[in-house]
């Protein structure tokens, strides 16, 4: 899987918000290490931003 270039390009909101909830996402995935990690040949950046793109992801950010 390759990033997602499109859909950062369409992307239209806070870019600082997607870059930091795609490192978490993509630093759980690492940690987990699950099948679909191993399907993405240990590509866990771009599997996270497809994740958060496809909404199987939800990020939100609690400000204190």
């Amino acid at each position: 899987m390759i990033m997602p270039l499109e859909d950062l390009i369409n992307y239209n909101t806070n870019s600082y918000e997607l870059a930091v909830a795609v490192n978490r996402r993509a630093f759980e995935l690492a940690v987990l290490k699950t099948t679909e990690v191993e399907k993405n040949n240990g590509k866990v950046v771009s599997l996270a931003a497809r994740q958060i793109f496809d909404k199987q992801v939800e990020y939100r950010f609690i400000r204190s």
